[in-house]
């Protein structure tokens, strides 16, 4: 099923989950390693080119994870979750995106700060809307790295969350977002009184 139903996501936000985190490891990763490359290393400019590219595509994964988000109801929480677990688990979803939207429009800040657009792999370039700011590199490329920090930090406690759902809490949490719908088990269900 491509759609999300009560019972578990539909293959379609589970691709585009599965995907995102992926492509934001990768883009933590090579960041990371770009910086510390010199002027003259072969891949200076390169892996440059690379992060700023996939990092415009990842924005727009994103506009299309949020619209399908936005147009797909959620599973209906697992009955075994308290509304402290209800609470946390919505402001982490929250948090996360605002923490990618927030990276990459940093990340943005940093790329156009010279006031040349963005090419993403000779496909198209963004435009540099806002540049030539009093230390616009400097400063969104500390932000951009903070953030970075932050997001990775709480994808890492999310990841976490979800194995323990899986392995110690043995519920569906995790399951459902490799888009498994596995049947409720007896104790999930309300039982029916007989009349």
């Amino acid at each position: 099923m491509w759609r999300n139903t009560d019972d578990g996501y539909g293959w379609v936000a589970v691709v585009l989950h599965w995907l995102v985190a992926v492509v934001v490891v990768g883009l933590f990763a090579l960041g990371l390693w770009m910086v510390e490359l010199t002027y003259y290393d072969p891949w200076y400019r390169r892996a440059t080119d690379i992060h700023k590219g996939v990092g415009i595509l990842l924005f727009l994964l994103m506009l299309a994870r949020l619209g399908w988000r936005l147009a797909n109801p959620r599973p209906a929480p697992e009955s075994a979750h308290s509304r402290l677990k209800r609470v946390a688990s919505a402001i982490t979803h929250v948090l996360l995106y605002v923490l990618l939207f927030a990276v990459m429009t940093a990340g943005y800040l940093i790329s156009t700060a010279d006031g040349r657009a963005i090419d993403v792999f000779g496909l198209f370039s963004v435009p540099a809307s806002i540049a030539g700011l009093p230390g616009q590199a400097d400063i969104a490329g500390d932000v951009h790295l903070a953030l970075a920090i932050a997001l990775i930090t709480l994808a890492g406690i999310h990841t976490l969350a979800a194995l323990k759902h899986h392995f110690i809490d043995r519920d569906r949490t995790l399951a459902r977002m490799l888009g498994q719908t596995p049947p409720r088990s007896r104790s999930s269900t309300p039982s029916r009184k007989k009349a």
